[in-house]
């Protein structure tokens, strides 16, 4: 990355903790979402690509097209991702970032939220930078349907769940994120947190 674009994102890390902080660790994605580009971007630099942007319905070609276009790519490095408009496409980017024995890593001055944390649980090996942001809630499908209003024996409890055993997370951070905030809002993990529920792997 740039010295411009890495001051880019200092500074926005700068105001997304300083939001964090006034709302006491609790932050509204709607006010995080404003501070990137809605675009998913890519930047390749030797074998490591930086993504920054919203997760899309178009999130696994995006990928399958960019792996295509950049074989040498083994690393990928989450800098800016706000969340995601579509949860199963962003489950099975997790899965294809998987079957490519790609690794997963936060920016030290970045986040990934909701969705986002999904697509890095894709990783192989998965490590998480010094301070970078973590941050989860319910889920909601943007209408009626919101997770506090799902029977716990519905069968979409079990998608969720079964993707976290998949990607080698315990069921437990599934039921952790539902409760850690309401859909409109965000829980930050603490650095413990994130190894307590087997997010990194190192």
């Amino acid at each position: 990355m740039n010295s411009k674009q890495c001051g880019l994102n200092t500074m926005k890390w700068f105001l997304l903790l300083v939001t964090v902080f006034l709302a006491g660790c609790m932050a509204s994605p709607a006010m995080l979402t404003g501070a990137v580009n809605d675009e998913l971007n890519f930047e390749v630099d030797k074998n490591t690509a930086y993504i920054s942007g919203i997760l899309n319905s178009n999130l696994v070609s995006q990928l399958s097209d960019f792996i295509k276009q950049n074989p040498n790519v083994t690393d990928l490095v989450l800098v800016d991702i706000p969340g995601s408009v579509d949860q199963h496409a962003t489950m099975e980017g997790a899965r294809l970032i998987r079957r490519l024995g790609l690794n997963t890593h936060i920016a030290q001055t970045g986040y990934v939220l909701s969705g986002g944390v999904d697509l890095f649980l894709g990783g192989v090996e998965r490590t998480i930078g010094a301070g970078a942001g973590v941050g989860v809630h319910a889920w909601s499908d943007g209408s009626r349907m919101k997770a506090a209003n799902v029977n716990v024996a519905d069968s979409i409890h079990a998608a969720y769940v079964n993707f976290y055993l998949e990607m080698g997370v315990p069921e437990r951070f599934y039921w952790f994120s539902l409760d850690a905030a309401p859909a409109d809002r965000v829980y930050f993990l603490s650095p413990e947190e994130t190894y307590d529920y087997q997010l990194a792997t190192q």
